[in-house]
């Protein structure tokens, strides 16, 4: 405790001393990441061993082994330096065997999507001989191309993998021998174990390939994604990176994406028997148009975990599926009057005899144990403070680990419960905390950082004792000083419909009160989202405050940490009451003394591209300037299970698509514009951008818009960044401030 409050003193005597700095912020460096907090990447509890983690080096060369109790090296378990046979010299990044004896080193990785890449995969095996040394040779996992998803089997002797989406499996004691599982994959029609773009997209997983317990079956999903409608997008030669084979001709880019109220790939879970060879369906119980967003096997080799939605998302079974005879029992059903959250699936944990489950059907996120034959045991949270994560269940304990709302939707706390109902709160201070645990749950390291807080890393034991600091960004701390930086201010308002509203506020470093400011309101406004919390960051928004800018960010309706009313009031008119907020904001910001509410701009990125269109054509005309950035424009344009989560089908829905579509309010646009999109946006589709465009130009409406070529949704690489907050800033200060 002395350490940590010494270290808060000196980030809080090096924030004070901010104004104290001469050096005036450049965007160069806050694009730069020379005010990022520095972090611990990689690291990886080693599986079976309670006392230690693992972390790759900065120079992705060796994988090193650390003690969870002092945080100091103990050895280093691969070395690509050293190693024999090995044909890299750097790797990407590692995982390990379910016993810790084996790693799997992922080199040559090539980004899919947002979670999925292909790579080329090494095992390295970390037993040891007799004489207590290891064999330190590199084996190359396949020698038929590059691989996704590669998993271990739980007794470690096999790898399964998907390649040009077909399933393989590696025996690692037969000579690395591999077979092929499945055959008839192909790219655009039959996927098997890695899912299509839009489970990938917005049910947040990349891999569903199980092995069950003990070894002996292999279980997985198959997309039929044949039916599903295309969608393409040019590509061009291009800088950063640069494509030589498109210098002449441009190319394209062609992929399925059911857009809402279209045909989602038809799903199906298959078993594979490994010894027999015999594969077999799974009789799941599913719509026609259900999805099945997760499989995991239990610890019972008969029980494999079978989670499905129906098509509007409101109703989540959990099936236990006998993976030989393929009957399945339904476990467990929640249902809800909206939807259910896509956080659902991952704080589901199964253990011997009992699973963790989370559900808002108490108004508020919470912690629910179930026994192994669907009854429920025990409510483990409750209260009005919603649940963020469960980390896991100690069985010595019998307590359960998670993070919480800490008594503020601004804030998050590490808790432990034990059966009995006794609450412990194992972090020590108020911010934002994130945790993780050791295999066994005795220790865990632990993030912390708050508004004026950069980022601290410790080390702790299960009863919260910190045991030592990993990172305590001094060394920012001291960078900060030399700076005259704005500070972040919490403020809430109440809008004229009496909702109280969370926001923070950054004033420039010369702020007078007797002045008048133009103002710049960001945000991103989309469901469950929260951008006002207590959290450390330099950003853009420091940037322009130091410009002499006041910049505000207000969590309207719709955004999370407030539970469920609040968040899902927005059901079925997606962006409708997210508007009115920021317009509400504005109306709000506009009766401050030092606030020039003639000269009130709006910026926001996807959503919140998406919520600035929204709020520019409200019909209160309280923004002189917005920028737009991968805006979706039309929910019509976007995804099925994502659009539809929230809005239902266009058919069922017509009248709410028609009303929170930004095209439909174009006529209503008051305010200069600027739309931003990358052209080869995967996600939010430049037919947003360019549809939107049309419907301005045919309405006579003046808009300034550029676009960016070979750029998905994050708008990056090269120069591009600096060139887009470059021109977003020029934008501003010519609108707002007669530049």
């Amino acid at each position: 405790m002395k350490r940590i409050g010494f270290i808060l003193l000196c980030c809080l005597c090096a924030w004070t001393a901010f104004a104290q700095g001469g050096k005036e912020l450049e965007l160069k460096e806050v694009l730069s990441g020379k005010f990022r907090p520095d972090n611990i990447y990689g690291v990886i509890p080693i599986p079976g061993d309670g006392e230690h983690y693992s972390q790759m080096n900065r120079e992705g060369t060796q994988i090193i082994k650390y003690s969870f109790k002092t945080g100091k090296e103990v050895e280093v378990l691969f070395d690509a330096t050293t190693a024999r046979e090995c044909p890299f010299k750097q790797f990407d990044s590692y995982s390990f065997s379910p016993d810790g004896s084996c790693l799997l080193i992922a080199t040559e990785t090539a980004p899919i999507y947002r979670h999925s890449y292909t790579a080329v995969h090494y095992l390295y095996s970390l037993n040891r001989n007799i004489e207590g040394q290891i064999n330190n040779k590199v084996e190359r996992l396949s020698d038929g191309g590059p691989q996704q998803i590669p998993v271990f089997s739980p007794d470690g002797s096999m790898v399964a993998f998907v390649r040009e989406n077909n399933i393989f499996l590696v025996k690692r004691y037969y000579g690395n021998s591999e077979s092929q599982v499945t055959e008839d994959g192909k790219r655009n029609e039959i996927l098997y174990g890695t899912p299509d773009w839009v489970y990938e997209e917005e049910f947040a997983f990349d891999r569903a390939l199980e092995f069950s317990a003990d070894s002996k079956m292999l279980a997985f999903i198959r997309w039929d994604e044949s039916q599903v409608p295309s969608y393409s997008f040019p590509l061009f030669a291009g800088m950063a990176p640069r494509f030589d084979a498109l210098a002449k001709y441009p190319g394209s880019y062609v992929y399925k994406y059911p857009k809402t109220g279209e045909v989602n790939s038809k799903v199906s879970v298959h078993t594979f028997d490994i010894k027999s060879k015999v594969t077999r369906q799974i009789q799941v119980p599913l719509d026609a148009d259900g999805y099945i967003p997760r499989i995991r096997f239990t610890k019972d080799p008969a029980k494999l975990a079978v989670m499905t939605l129906n098509r509007h998302q409101n109703r989540f079974d959990l099936y236990f599926a006998d993976p030989r005879s393929t009957v399945c029992k339904l476990v467990l059903r929640d249902e809800s009057e909206t939807y259910i959250k896509e956080s659902t699936f991952d704080n589901i944990h199964f253990f011997e005899e009992a699973f963790s489950f989370t559900s808002e059907k108490s108004g508020f996120n919470q912690l629910y144990w179930y026994s192994m034959g669907g009854n429920l045991l025990k409510q483990v949270t409750s209260g009005n403070a919603p649940l963020k994560e469960f980390l896991g269940y100690s069985p010595d304990e019998q307590s359960f680990y998670y993070t919480a709302y800490d008594d503020s939707p601004l804030r998050t706390a590490l808790f432990k419960t034990d059966r009995k109902g006794k609450k412990i709160k194992l972090s020590q201070q108020a911010g934002t905390n994130t945790a993780l645990f050791s295999s066994d749950m005795k220790y865990f390291l632990n993030r912390y950082t708050a508004l004026h807080t950069p980022l601290i890393i410790t080390l702790n034991d299960h009863t919260g004792k910190r045991l030592t600091t990993l990172i305590d960004n001094s060394r920012l701390t001291s960078t900060l000083a030399e700076y005259d930086l704005p500070q972040k201010e919490f403020f809430t308002f109440r809008t004229s419909n009496g909702i109280e509203l969370n926001g923070w506020m950054m004033k420039p470093t010369d702020f007078n009160a007797s002045r008048q400011y133009p103002v710049l309101q960001y945000q991103y406004s989309g469901p469950g989202s929260q951008e006002v919390v207590d959290k450390f960051g330099i950003s853009w928004e420091t940037y322009m405050a130091s410009q002499g800018y006041i910049v505000v960010c207000v969590d309207g309706r719709g955004t999370g940490g407030r539970g469920a009313d609040f968040e899902k009031c927005t059901y079925l008119n997606l962006g409708v009451k997210e508007a009115r907020d920021q317009v509400e904001t504005a109306l709000y910001l506009g009766t401050l003394p030092y606030v020039d509410k003639s000269r009130i701009g709006i910026w926001g990125w996807s959503f919140g591209g998406y919520t600035t269109l929204m709020s520019m054509s409200e019909g209160t005309p309280v923004f002189k300037a917005g920028v737009a950035v991968a805006a979706v424009t039309d929910w019509n344009f976007y995804d099925t299970i994502y659009g539809e989560r929230f809005m239902r089908t266009p058919k069922e829905n017509a009248d709410g698509y028609r009303l929170t579509s930004a095209m439909e309010r174009a006529d209503k646009l008051h305010g200069s514009l600027l739309l931003v999109h990358g052209m080869a946006d995967d996600n939010v589709h430049y037919q947003n951008c360019a549809e939107y465009a049309e419907k301005l130009v045919q309405l006579n409406k003046p808009f300034d818009m550029h676009i960016y070529t070979n750029r998905n949704h994050s708008i990056y690489g090269g120069k591009t960044r600096l060139h887009l907050y470059s021109k977003l800033t020029r934008f501003f200060d010519r609108e707002l401030k007669g530049k």
